[in-house]
């Protein structure tokens, strides 16, 4: 995987996407005051910008250092850039639309496929023995993982990798063991998605068993196996948005568009600006904020509905994968560890306290900084 980042990398990348989020009921002046994650970040390095900054700049001082007015500024006053610019204005209103919607799906995938662990956790733990909720529950939470890392195989790959990412949860939470890694060696998880469904399979499989051994009814095992593949629905979602990104011959419309509008633009502003005796110094000022406020709208609309496209890369802008993953796994170890209140005081506690192991030793054993309250489930 050559976009992997470590997983230090990933948790610092996640730092800055939660702290972002927060900062978008901030007054006015405090949110004027950040870089990143800012449309300014995008302005100051899109050479487009600086190409029709200095257009217009070249033109104002061309106007200073003259006495007279040129023929191509009473040439040019027929010209309507207005009508282009206001065609351009829809089409990227249009397309940060679209994007933005796109996103939105895609988070409604993320967020389903949590959801539908946490109902096969509850409905495993309350009806399944407790080795049996305990391999489904592990399994389906790998194979949420697996999915994240086998985003790489399409699109333009994703950070998250089977090394730095699938590796550390493994270790962490104890998800698969030695001979269940061995049985998923033929597939290359970090370019495919198959990983994922032999993963969902196994979970199926799982569930198949507590039906043959007498656990649950058929109905019982038809609402897990709905579960099941309503989470592989939804994980297969998202592979079939980042495989078909919006077509590239709009997005190259919408370049092509900006790069002749934005510098026709600066032409309009500078030879309107006045030459001759009618040069003004403020009146220039005034005019390249204008061109500066239009590159802003225009690169900056681009470069959002860009953004949002892929949202499964390093930008401060995609969605938290992390934080699915992990808020995951703490409810379902929430769930897997909860105790009976209906059980007698002291009763099975001696059995209980063998059999978990709280995150808060997992998390120091492995070296992390960070500590979670919550229980993992059984460690194999």
């Amino acid at each position: 995987n050559a976009n992997a980042l470590t997983f230090k990398e990933l948790k610092r990348i996640e730092s800055g996407r939660r702290a972002i989020l927060l900062r978008a009921e901030l007054p006015f002046w405090r949110i004027l005051l950040f870089y990143s994650g800012t449309c300014i970040k995008e302005i100051t390095t899109d050479g487009l910008v600086w190409l029709t900054m200095a257009i217009y700049i070249g033109l104002r001082i061309f106007a200073n250092v003259i006495d007279h007015v040129p023929t191509t500024v009473e040439l040019w006053t027929g010209a309507n850039i207005g009508v282009l610019g206001g065609f351009l204005s829809f089409f990227l209103v249009l397309f940060v639309n679209q994007t933005n919607g796109r996103f939105l799906e895609m988070y409604g995938f993320n967020k389903a496929c949590s959801g539908r662990i946490q109902d096969v956790a509850g409905l495993a733990k309350t009806q399944l023995p407790p080795e049996m909720a305990d391999r489904l529950v592990r399994h389906f939470n790998a194979a949420q993982i697996a999915g994240y890392v086998g985003l790489n195989a399409i699109g333009a790959g994703s950070p998250y990798s089977k090394a730095y990412f699938f590796d550390h949860y493994n270790d962490l939470y104890k998800l698969l063991n030695e001979q269940e890694m061995r049985m998923l060696d033929h597939h290359d998880m970090d370019n495919s998605g198959l990983c994922m469904k032999e993963l969902v399979t196994w979970c199926q499989q799982d569930v198949g068993e507590a039906r043959a051994a007498g656990h649950i009814d058929m109905i019982q095992e038809q609402y897990y196996h709905d579960r099941i593949l309503a989470f592989r629905a939804a994980m297969d979602g998202m592979y079939d948005y980042t495989d078909q990104p919006p077509h590239f011959f709009y997005i190259h419309f919408i370049v092509l568009l900006s790069s002749i509008y934005l510098p026709l633009f600066a032409i309009d502003a500078a030879y309107g600006a006045g030459w001759g005796d009618n040069v003004y110094l403020g009146l220039d000022v005034l005019n390249g904020i204008i061109v500066l406020l239009q590159c802003i709208f225009v690169v900056g609309l681009r470069s959002l509905g860009t953004k949002m496209i892929d949202p499964y890369g390093d930008d401060l802008e995609d969605l938290s994968v992390i934080l699915y993953v992990e808020s995951t796994l703490e409810i379902c170890s929430t769930i897997m560890n909860s105790r009976n209140r209906f059980a007698k005081s002291g009763e099975g506690e001696g059995v209980e306290e063998k059999k978990t192991v709280s995150i808060n030793e997992t998390w120091n054993e492995n070296g992390q900084e960070e500590k979670r309250g919550a229980q993992s489930w059984d460690a194999i």
